[in-house]
Order: structure tokens, then C-alpha cells, then sequence
């Protein structure tokens, strides 16, 4: 459902003529279709906001760099990139929402120690993929378990 909206919305953006919004789709559409041939699958709509997980990574990345190097011409593009991909993610989970699927998954999963993240992290991937940013997850899943 998530690549056929792409590529809908492509075509409205090309007779709209919005360009940033085409160059941003196209770009989604050929980390997509990339992924696709890497596996040699097709990729589903968790499988596609994996990707755009991934980019909105590699562009909040992007602008810490240029915000260093004082170059805020390059990080406004990275950041009028990041809304038009963080349009076709779901919405955001709240920090108590986040919290209580980290209780759930550890309850679920049964780990009690640092040794069982790969197991809660396991359970916690498809409820939040998208939704929320994977890295600090991650760190409060490690941090709750080390404790």
C-alpha cells in the first residue's frame, strides 16, 4: 500500500509541479526499489518504512554535520526533505507510549538482563519501526535491563 501511494503521490507532484516533493519521492521510491534488487524481494510497508527510517537517519545526520560546519543553506534542504518523509510515516509514539512497550516487550520477552535485549528489541521492532527513533529506543531498552 506504502509504494503504491509513492507512486501516486508522484504523479500528483509532477502535474502539480512541486518539484522538491518529486525529488524527495523519487529518491524514496529508488532506496525502495534498490533494497528490492539488493534481496531480490518485494518489500512490504514495514519493510518500506525501514527505509525511510534509514533516511531520516542519514539526513538528521546530514544536518548536524552542516549545522557544524555553519552551512544552514544545506541543512534547511536536509530538513524540508525530512517532512515530506516523515509524511508518509506513521504517527509519532509518545514517551509514555514508548515506556510502556519497552515494559511490555521485557515482560514478553522474559529477559531480566543486558544479555536479553536482542530478544526485547526483537519484540519492540514492528510495533515502533517508523515511529519512533530506533537509537534511543535501543538506549532505554539497555538501560532498563542493565539496571
Amino acid at each position: 500500500m506504502l509504494k503504491q501511494q509513492l507512486q501516486n503521490d508522484m504523479k500528483s507532484a509532477m502535474k502539480a509541479g512541486e518539484k522538491t516533493r518529486l525529488g524527495v519521492i523519487r529518491l524514496i521510491r529508488a532506496a525502495v526499489k534498490q533494497r528490492e534488487i539488493d534481496e531480490r524481494i518485494e518489500l512490504d510497508d514495514a519493510q518500506v518504512l525501514a527505509v525511510l527510517d534509514k533516511m531520516l537517519k542519514q539526513r538528521r545526520d546530514s544536518i548536524t554535520q552542516y549545522d557544524a560546519a555553519d552551512r544552514t543553506d544545506l541543512a534547511d534542504v536536509e530538513r524540508a526533505e525530512i517532512d515530506i518523509i516523515q509524511a508518509y510515516l506513521p504517527a509519532a509514539l509518545t514517551e509514555s507510549e514508548v515506556t510502556a512497550l519497552i515494559d511490555q516487550a521485557i515482560a514478553n520477552s522474559g529477559a531480566a538482563a543486558i544479555s536479553g535485549m536482542g530478544k526485547v528489541m526483537a519484540v519492540l521492532r514492528p510495533q515502533i519501526q517508523g515511529r519512533a527513533d530506533m537509537g534511543a529506543v535501543s538506549a532505554r531498552v539497555k538501560e532498563r535491563l542493565g539496571s
